[in-house]
């Protein structure tokens, strides 16, 4: 029998140290979608990657990570939410290891998937975890607020570390920091935590987990390769259409299945839908231009790794900004006026990033817009966060958590691979520009518009469909 929600944690005093473990092992595990970016040509240089090789470094993490989330969320529920999570930082840690110690290229690129693997393990494990041991709405609002302020502060300071770590000692130190953190959690959680699951023991629904791992894993790989051969290549076209028919596939499996993977009344939630639906316009134009705003700072701006690192900072302080508004936003607003809120001061981030130019000095040309930005994306990822685990219980946490970052994974890839292939095809035709930075801005430029205009987007569809209310229900 599942444990009643007092044993989630042995007394309500101890809710605040799971809580600060849960969110460490989170930045640990958002770090590494980002890590290895500034560290690519150290690795390439030491391990001997040719160029597509390299690509893999940070696709691998990104293909386990999106594609079996869903998976490792609903054995969360059915086998005990503590039980995944330990063993999924046991298995990130491992992984971690291996790709500090990688003599080969091949050594890299399994450890890679494996730590996407045990992230996939450990990540939605956690979030329902929280879920379930702030029921109220006031404070799953705030515990949620520091979750996804901590989750949006690793991926900005991913860029910051990696910068920081390759020039003062090596590359190899960005998988090895890891190992401490994940020693530290699976010495503490068990002491801190009760086991908890799903109180119905329904058996995993097999068929529809290999139909539904197969379409997200096609899905993230098809995206992922168009970021680098065009969307008319067969290794794109192929996978995209393999994901479709599995997508298909399953949903046929689902209904026909007495105790399924995803439960269609799940998906008929109009807040989650709502929530996840924005959270992917969301994932994909921040994860686009996280990435592009790292290669314009170098090759447009001139900046060396370390000080595009440190040139991120201030992007870190205006997230945990926005994480302290975005609970009180919450609680005074209620969910729409906040997300819309939150959705549209990053939009005009993204439009004042976009005017960065050859020559703009950072504190004039780049700062307001990253802190504008970074603001909105602390008010935004909370709220999201919250909106996407409405009315979820013991009964499936887990999938309501896996569901949301499994959005949010296949939306940074859609945005990876459309907004990035449309600033290169903009900068390669600049309008009769001769100048090479100047035509490389121009692509930046229009990248970062449409990537605000996904966030109008997803500020028009809260306001259309998402119902009025002061606040959503625990």
């Amino acid at each position: 029998m599942t444990a009643p929600p007092a044993t989630l944690a042995a007394a309500t005093g101890r809710r605040g140290p799971v809580l600060v473990v849960l969110c460490l092992v989170q930045f640990m595990l958002v770090l590494d979608d980002t890590v290895v970016n500034v560290a690519l040509p150290s690795i390439r240089d030491e391990l001997g990657f040719g160029t597509a090789g390299l690509a893999w470094v940070v696709n691998a993490y990104f293909l386990a990570f999106g594609g079996l989330l869903l998976l490792f969320g609903r054995m969360a529920d059915l086998l005990g939410r503590r039980r995944v999570f330990l063993t999924g930082v046991a298995v990130f840690g491992v992984a971690s290891l291996a790709c500090g110690l990688a003599q080969e290229p091949w050594q890299l690129v399994a450890g890679r998937f494996a730590q996407g693997a045990g992230s996939a393990m450990a990540s939605p494990a956690a979030l329902s975890l929280i879920t379930l041991l702030y029921p109220g709405t006031e404070e799953r609002a705030k515990a949620l607020g520091i979750w996804g302020g901590i989750a949006g502060l690793g991926g900005t300071m991913g860029v910051v570390i990696s910068g920081a770590l390759t020039d003062l000692t090596s590359w190899r130190w960005i998988f090895l920091i890891n190992l401490p953190v994940a020693a530290l959690a699976l010495v503490l959680l068990p002491r801190l935590v009760g086991e908890s699951r799903s109180p119905h023991r329904a058996r995993l629904d097999v068929p529809g987990a290999v139909l539904g791992t197969g379409a997200v894993i096609s899905l993230v790989y098809g995206l992922l390769q168009a970021e680098g051969t065009g969307w008319g290549d067969t290794a794109v076209v192929g996978p995209l259409i393999l994901a479709a028919v599995l997508a298909v596939a399953f949903l046929v499996v689902e209904t026909r299945t007495a105790e399924p993977l995803v439960p269609l009344s799940f998906l008929a939630s109009r807040i989650r839908a709502v929530a996840n639906g924005t959270s992917l316009l969301f994932s994909a134009a921040f994860y686009a231009m996280a990435f592009l705003l790292m290669i314009h700072l170098q090759t447009v701006l001139g900046y060396d790794p370390l000080k595009t690192g440190f040139a991120y900072l201030p992007f870190g302080a205006g997230i945990l900004a926005g994480m302290w508004l975005s609970s009180r936003a919450l609680i005074r607003l209620g969910l729409r006026p906040a997300l819309v809120l939150g959705l549209l001061i990053s939009a005009a981030g993204l439009l004042l990033l976009s005017g960065v130019a050859p020559g703009d000095a950072y504190v004039s040309g780049v700062l307001p817009g990253m802190l504008v930005t970074s603001l909105g994306c602390g008010l935004s990822h909370p709220a999201l966060a919250v909106a996407a685990v409405t009315d979820t219980n013991e009964e499936n946490a887990g999938l309501g958590s896996a569901f949301l970052t499994s959005v949010q994974q296949v939306g940074g890839a859609v945005g990876l691979a459309v907004l990035v292939t449309l600033a290169a095809r903009r900068g390669d035709d600049p309008a009769g520009s001769a100048d090479p930075l100047r035509a490389a801005t121009e692509g930046f430029s229009f990248a970062l518009t449409v990537a605000a205009g996904l966030l109008v987007l997803g500020a028009l569809v809260v306001v259309t469909l998402l119902g009025r209310g002061r606040a959503p229900r625990g």
